[in-house]
């Protein structure tokens, strides 16, 4: 009997658009001998199935199950490929903790958390990781540039608070830049983090967990032509990607500890990616973020990671979808 998988993808943000990305390059390497795979388009009309006629069918809320040419189809998990509300910021994830459906994510709590970028830093920071000053701002409790620049100092980050894939980054190096800058930001989020800049080179690390067992995978280093990381960077090719990053072997150490510590803190599970900046002068990694639910798009760094640890897509996925079922 096959194992009946809903690829759930979409969301209501603007990272929609990576999570079709995603869901169609885990579809295809999803092994169909083994898995019914049924994409779940969530967007702001509802939830749907686009069944072999290419016709909508509307998911039942009451247990997440759909009809198809005449039969109802009771998913075993769901396989997580939403990037942003509601499928990361642990939504979706409370439902299906309600209707008692395992998942392939970290679980509602943790999702809540990490989503927000200033819980995350808070935490960590509690918990012995080093992070950078920042400021949490409210769109309805603004504050001037002399306010903000009078707690931090330039250059400085400014971020949506909430969600992922670069969307309304900015990096401030003069005081006249900081009000384009969020408002930028917040027409993402009605919240707003305002980081200092840290100086050093940028990683990212995939982190997952079988069988109990916590693998760290190859670590990347992210080198791009923009000023940072932003969006044209991370996905029209505006950077390069080296997967395993060429450091040194105090450095690999150092990284390998701070995302394993990262992960445990928060009480991860399935696939993450924690990213990092590395201060060489401190010979200290400043941790910048954690996603719950990373892209897995051709241009994304996770199908990187595990092609360089030597392993297909195909067995990655099937391991984060036995683990889950059997965790959950």
């Amino acid at each position: 009997m096959k194992i009946k998988v809903a690829l759930v993808t979409g969301g209501l943000s603007s990272e929609a658009q990576i999570s079709y990305k995603s869901a169609q390059t885990v579809f295809d390497a999803l092994d169909k001998n083994k898995y019914d795979v049924y994409t779940i388009d969530v967007h702001a009309t509802g939830w749907w199935y686009e069944n072999s006629a290419e016709e909508e069918v509307p998911v039942d809320k009451s247990d997440f199950s759909i009809i198809d040419n005449g039969i109802k189809i009771n998913f075993d998990i769901a396989l997580m490929c939403i990037h942003g509300t509601p499928g990361e910021d642990g939504k979706m994830q409370g439902y299906f903790d309600l209707i008692g459906l395992p998942y392939t994510s970290c679980n509602t709590a943790t999702s809540a958390l990490t989503f927000n970028k200033r819980y995350t830093v808070a935490v960590a920071g509690f918990g012995g990781v080093p992070v950078a000053k920042s400021l949490l701002l409210f769109i309805d409790q603004p504050l001037s540039a002399n306010q903000i620049l009078g707690e931090l100092k330039l250059p400085v980050f400014v971020k949506p608070n909430n969600g992922g894939s670069s969307f309304g980054i900015s990096k401030v190096n003069a005081a006249s830049e900081l009000a384009p800058a969020l408002e930028k930001a917040f027409k993402e989020d009605n919240q707003v983090l305002v980081e200092e800049y840290i100086s050093g080179r940028e990683f990212t690390v995939g982190v997952f967990k079988s069988k109990g067992v916590t693998t760290v995978l190859p670590i990347t280093e992210i080198k791009t032509e923009n000023e940072f990381f932003d969006f044209a960077a991370k996905y029209e090719g505006k950077s390069e990607e080296i997967t395993p990053a060429a450091i040194t072997a105090s450095m690999f150490k150092d990284l390998i500890e701070a995302a394993t510590k990262v992960y445990n803190i928060f009480n991860c599970s399935g696939v993450v990616r924690i990213d990092f900046i590395y201060n060489e002068e401190v010979q200290k990694a400043y941790l910048l973020e954690v996603n719950t639910v990373p892209g897995q798009s051709e241009a994304s760094i996770i199908p990187q990671q595990v092609s360089a640890m030597g392993w297909s897509l195909t067995d990655f996925y099937g391991t984060i979808i036995e683990d889950s079922l059997a965790s959950k």
